[in-house]
């Protein structure tokens, strides 16, 4: 099945493109009385196409993922399907990312630079600064609506992680999902990672819930490829004649990294010489498939990052499983991106589909702590001395399972960037921006399984689709004038080796780590280290570091050698970064997480908050209960057998809280990490009836993440209580959400399963407040109606 019938030029190619949508052509002719007269006559209406050239367009983003993780470029990670594309296509041995998903993603769906999208960091970064906003400027359209808005089938399947945290709510607004940013479909996730097993999805902006559970073999990799490969087959049925743009963006290899058992246990044993072993052979197998010249020299590993031997010898069982857990969760994912390709193939498409696929959106990720970590929630709420290597030791067989929220060590994200230095959020060093990339069009490249080496950055991707598609970049989008692209095309190195380096500047900066290249020479300084909490530098107190352009691998620092040089690079940078939105430097943790400091709007204001039944919002959509007194007030209808299930709950089985009915009670329940259950009962099941419950948390003060009292309450009289020794103090999920009625995503109850928690009464309300108990157990509907108008 091809989706054009013929090469010939059409009428679509005499268009005017340059204005989006295109204008209406009014017609201007003999107007007839009568329809019936045979002078009647009309131009057909004709459905928009592209150029009769354009082909499909499929750009594949895989998530956190190092140079030297895939064996397509010499890592150990099996992935067959990624090997066969490249040879029937090129790979690129200096294409660049950001060093950061967020911005990387924005970068690549607009053509422009992450600054000067507003996405200097990752969404909930965001500040008032124009190149930290979070915020798409209108005069940049994505590469999605240009091409929806040229005629193409637009579609994203995956991760989208560009919206701004304030407008991840079920009322949107919607214009920065990805159905307001050209995707005319969306199946998957909005958020920096999910849960391989319980994903907070969506169907266009409406919540959705999978349809099979871990049990029954659900894994997110499987089914994000399944919609895929579903609408690609719909749409050539229905439009064989209109090509489609697809946007797929798996959460993987993106912690926690889950993945079953059949995929993990193929590396049994592999990774058992540890991380510096890994490193050379790595190397080694990258000298022969000439990813990297003969002459490169492996980067020494830094002294913040420990060697294999010298870390605990009980430890050194779990970081290998570790490892095989990542490498299975690697190969499971390019086999469902293999299923993809295959249904591309099995259409006749395969030919005239013009495919990217980017292997890491940054480099691998540092962020799993020196000994990785069986819940990486503890590390992202600064506990993680919670879990101790007897801990660790006695998960080590459910790493992967839905009973994990592993990561890994910060030496094998190090391994996985080999031959670099650094890792991912580290955009001073290639180890942290440069991602192996294939590209596959057989009808527009002759050349199979060569290497390019020219340096190319994720804006040009853009830029270069438009180019074989033969569409113009817009000057004016929806009424809006727009800003020029940023990146180069990369159509030259389709058809030579040796062509040209057309991109021949480029700056980096992720949170103060900068650098610049100028025609082979890097300039660059790290100012911090993505697991260490300390305090930075001033900025002017960095030590920057300059590479020649033989230094494939940046391994000969010669700044002490060539001070002029170094000056003229750091002077271009501040030009750069000036032109692009860079400045001001922001290096800011805390204050950048708040709202209040940072300059962003705050979904949620004041003291309380009333939600309803069949409410699934993100946990930055709800008032925080954490480190503070607070109450859980519910008005229900209890059925005459009693009442079963979830009334309210935020977070999950790595960590939240839970108010419920089990056997008849009003129940209670935090959990801490998913380590501990602080499970609170009340003495007697519920009457019938319409009632009222009421859970208070009686904080204990003195600092964050300390215990509480629980009382249970049913129409103001108390009716049990316990006590909560330890609580988290920043977060209680990566992903999970607030869920009013039922409990989506994984239980943070052991007492009941994932599935079939529902309420089996009526909620009318749930109300939250925080502040000092002031002992009234009962809220007046004056108060609830106040509060409700508050939000209008």
């Amino acid at each position: 099945m091809s989706n054009k019938t013929a090469a010939a030029p059409s009428e679509f190619d005499t268009l005017g493109r340059s204005i989006l949508p295109i204008p209406d052509r009014a017609f201007v002719g003999l107007t007839t009385y009568d329809a019936k007269d045979p002078n009647t006559a009309y131009p057909p209406i004709k459905a928009l196409r592209p150029p009769s050239k354009a082909p499909n367009v499929l750009v594949i983003l895989v998530d956190d993922a190092g140079f030297g993780s895939s064996s397509a470029f010499g890592g150990p990670c099996h992935t067959p399907n990624f090997e066969k594309l490249a040879a029937g296509g090129l790979k690129y041995t200096r294409f660049h990312t950001t060093a950061l998903c967020s911005p990387t993603r924005q970068a690549l769906l607009t053509g422009r630079n992450h600054h000067s999208v507003g996405m200097g960091a990752i969404t909930e970064m965001g500040t008032s600064a124009p190149g930290n906003s979070g915020v798409r400027p209108k005069n940049k359209a994505p590469l999605a609506e240009i091409l929806k808005l040229n005629g193409f089938s637009t579609a994203q399947f995956g991760k989208c992680h560009e919206v701004a945290l304030w407008e991840v709510t079920p009322v949107g607004p919607f214009n920065q999902w990805p159905t307001g940013s050209g995707f005319e479909h969306f199946y998957g996730f909005v958020g920096g990672e999910a849960n391989q097993y319980y994903p907070g999805l969506y169907e266009g902006t409406k919540a959705i819930e999978p349809d099979k559970t871990p049990e029954e073999g659900y894994t997110l990799n499987n089914d994000l490829a399944n919609r895929a490969i579903t609408w690609i087959r719909q749409q050539k049925a229905l439009m064989p004649d209109k090509p489609f743009f697809v946007y797929y963006a798996p959460g993987a290899t993106h912690a926690p990294h889950h993945v079953p058992r059949e995929w993990s246990d193929k590396y049994k044993g592999k990774f058992d010489a540890g991380w510096d072993k890994l490193r050379e052979e790595t190397f080694a197998r990258q000298k022969k498939l000439g990813v990297i010249p003969a002459d490169a020299t492996l980067t020494e590993r830094h002294a913040e990052i420990p060697a294999w031997d010298d870390m605990d010898p009980q430890l050194q069982p779990v970081l290998t499983r570790q490892m095989e857990v990542y490498a299975g969760f690697m190969e499971q994912t390019d086999h469902e991106i293999g299923r993809v390709l295959d249904a591309v193939r099995d259409l006749e498409l395969m030919d005239d589909t013009l495919i990217y696929l980017i292997i890491g959106d940054n480099g691998a990720s540092a962020e799993g702590t020196i000994n990785g970590c069986f819940n990486e929630l503890p590390t992202l709420n600064g506990m993680p001395d919670i879990e101790t290597v007897e801990f660790l030791r006695s998960r080590v067989d459910d790493f992967g399972t839905p009973k994990a929220y592993n990561h890994y060590a910060v030496g094998w994200a190090h391994a996985l960037c080999t031959p670099y230095q650094w890792t991912k959020q580290i955009a001073s060093h290639w180890g942290g921006t440069r991602n192996g990339l294939i590209v596959h069009w057989p009808n527009g490249i002759q050349a199979k399984g060569e290497l390019r080496h020219q340096f190319h950055h994720v804006i040009d991707v853009a830029k270069t689709v438009l180019e074989i598609c033969d569409l113009p970049e817009p000057t004016i989008v929806n009424s809006i004038a727009q800003a020029p692209l940023e990146g180069v095309t990369m159509l030259p190195t389709f058809s030579d080796a040796k062509a040209e380096e057309n991109h021949v500047v480029q700056y980096f900066e992720m949170m103060g780590n900068r650098g610049l290249y100028l025609k082979g020479w890097t300039a660059c300084t790290r100012h911090r280290t993505p697991w260490k909490a300390d305090v930075p530098p001033p900025f002017d107190e960095d030590v920057w570091e300059l590479y020649s352009p033989d230094d494939w691998t940046q391994s000969n620092d010669i700044a002490a050698k060539d001070p002029k040089q170094l000056a003229y690079l750091q002077r271009l940078w501040l030009i750069e970064a000036t032109k692009y939105n860079v400045v001001p430097l922001d290096d800011r943790g805390f204050e950048r997480v708040n709202p209040d400091i940072a300059g962003r709007p705050q979904l949620i204001v004041g003291k309380s908050q009333l939600l309803f039944q069949g409410m699934r919002v993100s946990e930055a959509c709800v008032l925080n209960v954490k480190n503070t007194s607070h109450t859980v007030t519910a008005q229900v209808q209890i059925p005459d057998k009693g009442a079963e299930g979830v009334l309210i709950t935020q977070g999950g089985e790595y960590g939240g809280w839970t108010f419920y009915c089990k056997d008849g009670k009003l129940k209670y329940c935090y959990c801490f990490f998913g380590i501990e259950h602080y499970i609170i009962s009340s003495d007697d099941k519920l009457p019938s009836g319409a009632h009222q419950l009421r859970m208070e948390f009686k904080y204990d003060g003195g600092g964050l993440a300390k215990g509480g009292d629980v009382s249970l309450y049913c129409d103001g009289k108390a009716i049990g209580k316990g006590r909560v020794e330890k609580t988290q103090p920043m977060g209680y999920s990566a992903d999970e959400a607030c869920d009013v009625g039922g409990d989506t995503g994984s239980p943070a109850s052991p007492e009941y399963g994932n599935s079939g928690n529902s309420f089996t009464g009526t909620i009318d309300w749930v109300q939250l407040d925080v502040g000092e108990d002031n002992h009234d157990h009962l809220i007046k509907p004056e108060d609830r109606l106040r509060l409700a108008m508050a939000r209008q």
